[in-house]
Protein backbone atom coordinates (compact mmCIF):
# COMPACT_ATOMS: atom_id res chain seq x y z
CA UNK A 1 0.00 0.00 0.00
CA UNK A 2 2.85 2.44 -1.01
CA UNK A 3 2.29 5.12 -3.35
CA UNK A 4 2.82 2.80 -6.44
CA UNK A 5 4.19 5.63 -8.47
CA UNK A 6 1.02 7.97 -7.92
CA UNK A 7 1.27 11.45 -7.55
CA UNK A 8 -0.73 14.55 -6.99
CA UNK A 9 0.94 17.42 -8.84
CA UNK A 10 -0.45 20.49 -8.49
CA UNK A 11 -1.76 20.25 -5.11
CA UNK A 12 -1.74 23.34 -3.16
CA UNK A 13 -4.40 22.29 -0.07
CA UNK A 14 -3.74 18.68 1.97
CA UNK A 15 -7.09 18.70 4.13
CA UNK A 16 -7.45 16.16 6.79
CA UNK A 17 -10.07 13.98 8.63
CA UNK A 18 -9.00 14.13 13.00
CA UNK A 19 -9.84 10.91 14.30
CA UNK A 20 -8.54 8.06 12.57
CA UNK A 21 -6.38 9.97 10.45
CA UNK A 22 -4.16 12.00 13.01
CA UNK A 23 -5.09 11.03 16.25
CA UNK A 24 -6.81 7.51 17.84
CA UNK A 25 -9.07 8.45 20.21
CA UNK A 26 -11.27 5.49 19.96
CA UNK A 27 -10.46 4.24 23.80
CA UNK A 28 -11.56 8.00 24.94
CA UNK A 29 -14.95 7.39 22.80
CA UNK A 30 -15.02 3.71 24.43
CA UNK A 31 -14.48 5.00 28.54
CA UNK A 32 -16.91 8.17 27.69
CA UNK A 33 -19.96 5.40 26.56
CA UNK A 34 -19.40 2.97 28.56
CA UNK A 35 -19.47 5.56 31.64
CA UNK A 36 -22.88 6.90 29.92
CA UNK A 37 -24.50 3.37 29.14
CA UNK A 38 -23.46 2.53 32.92
CA UNK A 39 -25.20 5.62 34.30
CA UNK A 40 -28.50 4.08 32.74
CA UNK A 41 -27.48 0.45 33.94
CA UNK A 42 -26.97 -0.51 30.53
CA UNK A 43 -24.43 -2.78 29.81
CA UNK A 44 -20.89 -2.03 28.38
CA UNK A 45 -19.96 -1.90 24.22
CA UNK A 46 -16.93 -3.20 23.09
CA UNK A 47 -14.05 -1.93 22.16
CA UNK A 48 -14.54 -2.87 18.69
CA UNK A 49 -18.01 -1.83 18.13
CA UNK A 50 -17.30 1.49 19.25
CA UNK A 51 -14.44 1.88 16.52
CA UNK A 52 -16.78 0.65 13.49
CA UNK A 53 -19.89 2.97 14.90
CA UNK A 54 -17.67 6.41 15.09
CA UNK A 55 -17.32 9.35 12.48
CA UNK A 56 -20.90 10.80 12.07
CA UNK A 57 -21.21 12.91 14.42
CA UNK A 58 -21.46 12.42 18.32
CA UNK A 59 -25.22 12.82 18.45
CA UNK A 60 -25.85 9.77 15.78
CA UNK A 61 -23.05 7.79 17.67
CA UNK A 62 -25.22 7.81 21.04
CA UNK A 63 -28.44 7.77 19.27
CA UNK A 64 -26.95 3.56 18.20
CA UNK A 65 -26.76 3.12 22.21
CA UNK A 66 -29.35 4.36 23.56
CA UNK A 67 -33.43 4.44 23.09
CA UNK A 68 -34.83 8.12 21.48
CA UNK A 69 -36.54 8.94 24.53
CA UNK A 70 -32.69 8.90 27.10
CA UNK A 71 -30.35 10.19 23.94
CA UNK A 72 -30.87 13.92 25.32
CA UNK A 73 -30.03 13.08 28.38
CA UNK A 74 -27.26 10.66 27.73
CA UNK A 75 -25.64 13.25 25.11
CA UNK A 76 -25.09 15.31 28.04
CA UNK A 77 -23.87 13.33 30.38
CA UNK A 78 -21.57 11.55 27.36
CA UNK A 79 -20.27 14.91 26.50
CA UNK A 80 -19.17 16.08 29.94
CA UNK A 81 -17.30 12.89 30.42
CA UNK A 82 -15.38 12.83 26.94
CA UNK A 83 -13.69 16.28 28.21
CA UNK A 84 -11.90 14.11 30.82
CA UNK A 85 -11.36 10.73 28.55
CA UNK A 86 -9.99 12.98 25.61
CA UNK A 87 -7.02 14.65 27.71
CA UNK A 88 -6.44 11.01 29.24
CA UNK A 89 -7.03 8.24 26.64
CA UNK A 90 -6.26 10.13 23.07
CA UNK A 91 -2.73 10.06 21.26
CA UNK A 92 -0.92 10.78 18.00
CA UNK A 93 -1.50 8.29 15.22
CA UNK A 94 2.06 7.08 13.64
CA UNK A 95 3.72 9.67 11.49
CA UNK A 96 0.99 12.16 11.85
CA UNK A 97 2.92 15.47 13.40
CA UNK A 98 6.38 14.52 11.12
CA UNK A 99 3.42 14.76 8.33
CA UNK A 100 2.36 17.90 9.73
CA UNK A 101 5.44 19.61 9.79
CA UNK A 102 6.97 18.14 6.34
CA UNK A 103 3.63 19.82 4.97
CA UNK A 104 3.95 23.18 6.57
CA UNK A 105 7.76 23.02 5.87
CA UNK A 106 7.55 22.22 2.29
CA UNK A 107 5.03 25.51 2.31
CA UNK A 108 1.65 23.54 2.01
CA UNK A 109 -1.70 25.06 3.53
CA UNK A 110 -3.28 22.53 5.96
CA UNK A 111 -6.84 22.24 6.80
CA UNK A 112 -9.28 19.67 9.16
CA UNK A 113 -12.17 18.55 8.09
CA UNK A 114 -14.25 16.57 10.60
CA UNK A 115 -17.54 15.93 11.94
CA UNK A 116 -16.32 15.79 15.97
CA UNK A 117 -18.05 18.75 17.03
CA UNK A 118 -15.77 22.02 17.63
CA UNK A 119 -14.79 21.93 21.75
CA UNK A 120 -13.21 18.42 21.58
CA UNK A 121 -11.37 18.80 18.37
CA UNK A 122 -10.19 21.79 19.77
CA UNK A 123 -9.40 20.28 23.03
CA UNK A 124 -7.62 17.44 21.02
CA UNK A 125 -5.69 19.57 18.91
CA UNK A 126 -4.41 21.68 22.03
CA UNK A 127 -3.30 18.87 24.35
CA UNK A 128 -1.48 16.85 21.12
CA UNK A 129 0.10 19.87 19.87
CA UNK A 130 -1.15 19.76 16.62
CA UNK A 131 -3.17 22.99 16.42
CA UNK A 132 0.73 24.94 15.61
CA UNK A 133 0.67 22.87 12.24
CA UNK A 134 -3.01 23.38 10.77
CA UNK A 135 -3.76 26.41 9.27
CA UNK A 136 -7.58 26.31 9.39
CA UNK A 137 -9.85 23.85 11.17
CA UNK A 138 -14.05 23.23 10.66
CA UNK A 139 -16.04 21.10 12.05
CA UNK A 140 -19.50 20.18 10.81
CA UNK A 141 -21.36 21.66 14.26
CA UNK A 142 -20.27 25.15 12.50
CA UNK A 143 -21.76 24.81 9.32
CA UNK A 144 -24.66 22.58 10.36
CA UNK A 145 -23.95 19.84 7.92
CA UNK A 146 -21.97 16.70 8.75
CA UNK A 147 -20.06 14.77 6.88
CA UNK A 148 -20.81 12.91 3.71
CA UNK A 149 -22.22 16.30 2.71
CA UNK A 150 -19.24 18.29 0.33
CA UNK A 151 -20.18 21.78 2.56
CA UNK A 152 -17.41 21.08 5.01
CA UNK A 153 -14.97 20.77 2.08
CA UNK A 154 -16.53 23.16 -0.05
CA UNK A 155 -16.28 26.18 2.78
CA UNK A 156 -12.34 25.08 3.31
CA UNK A 157 -11.26 25.11 -0.08
CA UNK A 158 -13.31 28.66 -0.45
CA UNK A 159 -11.32 29.99 2.49
CA UNK A 160 -8.19 28.93 0.77
CA UNK A 161 -9.23 29.99 -2.85
CA UNK A 162 -8.28 26.38 -3.80
CA UNK A 163 -9.70 24.49 -6.47
CA UNK A 164 -10.73 20.89 -6.25
CA UNK A 165 -8.04 20.18 -8.55
CA UNK A 166 -5.51 21.75 -6.18
CA UNK A 167 -6.86 20.28 -3.00
CA UNK A 168 -6.93 16.84 -1.30
CA UNK A 169 -8.87 15.30 0.99
CA UNK A 170 -6.92 12.18 3.83
CA UNK A 171 -9.65 10.30 5.55
CA UNK A 172 -9.75 6.89 7.30
CA UNK A 173 -13.22 6.05 6.56
CA UNK A 174 -15.56 5.07 3.92
CA UNK A 175 -17.59 8.87 4.32
CA UNK A 176 -14.43 10.60 4.19
CA UNK A 177 -14.39 9.04 0.64
CA UNK A 178 -17.74 9.85 -0.35
CA UNK A 179 -17.58 13.59 1.09
CA UNK A 180 -14.35 13.95 -1.09
CA UNK A 181 -15.93 12.64 -3.82
CA UNK A 182 -19.13 14.80 -3.53
CA UNK A 183 -16.87 17.98 -3.34
CA UNK A 184 -15.00 16.70 -6.84
CA UNK A 185 -11.49 16.38 -4.71
CA UNK A 186 -9.81 13.51 -4.91
CA UNK A 187 -9.64 11.50 -1.40
CA UNK A 188 -5.89 9.60 -0.14
CA UNK A 189 -7.41 6.75 2.28
CA UNK A 190 -4.86 5.54 5.15
CA UNK A 191 -6.20 2.34 7.03
CA UNK A 192 -5.41 3.62 10.22
CA UNK A 193 -9.11 4.22 11.72
CA UNK A 194 -12.66 2.66 11.45
CA UNK A 195 -12.76 1.22 7.77
CA UNK A 196 -11.86 -2.03 6.91
CA UNK A 197 -9.41 -1.94 3.95
CA UNK A 198 -12.23 -3.42 1.94
CA UNK A 199 -14.87 -1.41 2.50
CA UNK A 200 -12.15 1.37 1.63
CA UNK A 201 -11.63 0.07 -1.49
CA UNK A 202 -15.19 -0.64 -1.86
CA UNK A 203 -15.42 3.19 -2.09
CA UNK A 204 -12.78 3.72 -4.61
CA UNK A 205 -10.73 6.32 -3.50
CA UNK A 206 -7.66 8.04 -4.86
CA UNK A 207 -4.98 6.02 -3.00
CA UNK A 208 -5.37 3.68 -0.12
CA UNK A 209 -1.71 4.15 1.99
CA UNK A 210 -0.80 2.03 5.39
CA UNK A 211 -0.19 5.09 7.24
CA UNK A 212 0.71 9.23 6.83
CA UNK A 213 4.40 7.87 6.14
CA UNK A 214 3.90 7.99 2.33
CA UNK A 215 2.17 10.72 2.07
CA UNK A 216 4.75 13.09 1.34
CA UNK A 217 5.66 11.08 -1.65
CA UNK A 218 2.44 11.79 -3.32
CA UNK A 219 2.97 15.86 -3.20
Amino acid sequence: MKTGGKKLPGVKLVIFDLDGTLVDAYRAIETALNYTRNRFNLANVSYRKVKTSVGKGDRNFIECYFPPELVNKALKIYREKHKQTLSQNTKLLPFSKSTLDYLKRKGYSTAIATNRPVVFTELILGNLGLDKFINYTLCADKIGKLKPSPEILFNIMKRFKCSPSASVYVGDMAIDIETAKNAGVRCVAVTTGSSSLQELKNKKPFLILENLKYLKNLL
